[in-house]
């Protein structure tokens, strides 16, 4: 894990960020991260064409918009999308 420092942030979007953490039940900082997802996540579909999104990232996607990904759970998905697409060509397991 890294930190950011954002100096000099206007009151007015401090303030709402405030109110947006207390009404969710979050910490200013989980809800900070959980906007920062959201703009990624809107600026990446507007500037990368439409192709298709395999089952993990629909998955994935869902549980972030509904706030449901904490930052351990979110690190645990993604070791496990790692090890997914690092299977690929082991051949199967002899049970026998």
């Amino acid at each position: 894990m890294s930190n950011i420092l954002i100096r000099n942030i206007e009151p007015n979007l401090k303030r709402d960020i405030e109110k947006l953490a207390k009404a969710a039940g979050r910490s200013q900082s989980d809800e900070i991260k959980r906007l920062i997802r959201k703009g990624l996540s809107a600026e990446k579909s507007q500037t990368e064409p439409s192709i298709r999104q395999s089952a993990w990232e629909v998955w994935r996607g869902a549980f972030e918009r509904a706030g449901l990904i904490s930052d351990e759970f979110a690190e645990i998905l993604d070791e496990i999308e790692l090890e997914r697409k690092t299977d690929f060509g082991r051949p199967p397991p002899d049970f026998e």
